[in-house]
């Protein structure tokens, strides 16, 4: 935005030091003139001219000493002002330095204000840590949206290549073409709807409504039971009332995400599945826990990236996307919560999600 020019800061700075002193300077010189008259009315100082006939009145003899006082004042209140304010603005310059480059597209540049901690320091430390956060969210972004495209681009890689092989062969199975089809366009569109869930969380787009999290973790489990029981697995649940303020539907999605991946990379057979709600003073707290394979906890720090999978991770039946704990860690990011992901000892992931817990009578 173009804006007028007009006076700097640090010539407003210097002119203010600059009145500042030379109103100072005349209030002390009024002062002395305000004494002189006084006793010189009086006869207290009449001694002082009376045995010197060629000294000239003290009155007039006191202005022109005032007024070089004064231009004295006046330019040495704007050079020091002047010094002073360039120092004092020295950090602003390399606040806006890294703010041009910000602007350019360079985040890896940081101020590092050194010396005390002091209005500006603050300034430049808090412009630092937001650099640090928004270079992360673009590269987080950009990570992202390069493993998306190449997710898109295989479902429709796959259609454009079996419709090439149907149209080469006339006698070609429709049906078996058609299944096949089938199965690469639903692949396609769950991605799709992933992909915009997960922008709506990232967006925070949601209607809160006081919400019982141990009734949406019920509702998830059983929903996702049949898959349970076809893989052979048990899922135990345990936990009382634990409120939060939320999105029903986000959260629904969630725990589901949490139950499903649970239930997908779990044992062959005789698996387990432990959903638990708990309740702090402050917070409220969904944990589902697996038995399956040893994670190394490099790989579990890697599990909530789109589009990554652990040991094994393969495109099954009921495989998902890869966007299932991505999803989870932007839906509990959206409601000021915190996800953490744990290896067990034993075998199996531990996840846990904590939310802020709804004040008393938020129903009401």
């Amino acid at each position: 935005m173009n804006r007028a020019s007009g006076l700097s800061v640090r010539l407003k700075l210097a002119l203010s030091y600059a009145g500042f002193v030379t109103l100072a300077g005349a209030l002390v010189l009024a002062a002395v003139w305000v004494f002189l008259r006084h006793y010189l009315s009086n006869g207290v100082l009449f001694t002082y001219s009376r045995f010197d006939p060629n000294r000239p009145d003290p009155l007039h003899a006191f202005a022109p000493v005032a007024a070089a006082v004064f231009a004295f004042l006046l330019v040495f209140g704007v050079a020091g002002g002047w010094i002073l304010a360039s120092r004092m603005l020295t950090p602003l310059t390399r606040v806006t330095d890294a703010t041009r480059r910000a602007a350019n597209g360079s985040l890896s540049h940081r101020i590092r204000l050194p010396g005390r901690r002091d209005e500006f320091r603050e300034l430049a430390d808090a412009f630092d840590t937001m650099l640090v956060r928004l270079e992360a969210h673009v590269a987080q972004q950009r990570r992202f949206a390069a493993n998306a495209s190449h997710e898109l681009r295989t479902p429709l890689a796959i259609t454009q290549t079996l419709l090439d092989v149907a149209r080469k062969d006339l006698n070609r199975d429709t049906g078996e073409l058609v299944d096949r089809l089938h199965a690469v366009n639903t692949r396609a569109i769950d991605l799709t709807e992933a992909l915009l869930l997960l922008s709506r969380a990232d967006q925070r787009s949601c209607t809160r409504v006081h919400i019982d999290l141990s009734l949406i973790a019920e509702e998830a489990i059983e929903t996702l039971l049949p898959l349970a029981e076809k893989r052979g697995l048990t899922i135990e649940t345990s936990g009382g009332i634990t409120p939060t303020i939320g999105s029903h539907a986000l959260l629904l999605q969630m725990t589901t995400n949490l139950v499903h991946n649970a239930i997908v990379h779990n044992l062959p057979e005789q698996g387990t599945v432990w959903v638990t709600t708990t309740v702090h003073p402050e917070t409220v707290a969904l944990t589902v826990e697996n038995t399956g394979e040893r994670l190394a906890p490099t790989l579990v720090s890697t599990l909530v990236e789109p589009f990554q999978r652990g040991t094994e991770r393969i495109r099954a039946d009921h495989a998902g996307v890869g966007l299932g704990l991505a999803i989870v860690k932007s839906v509990a990011q959206a409601h000021d919560g915190t996800l953490t992901l744990t290896a067990r000892p034993a075998g199996g992931l531990r996840v846990t999600v904590q939310l802020p817990a709804a004040p008393p009578h938020a129903d009401r």
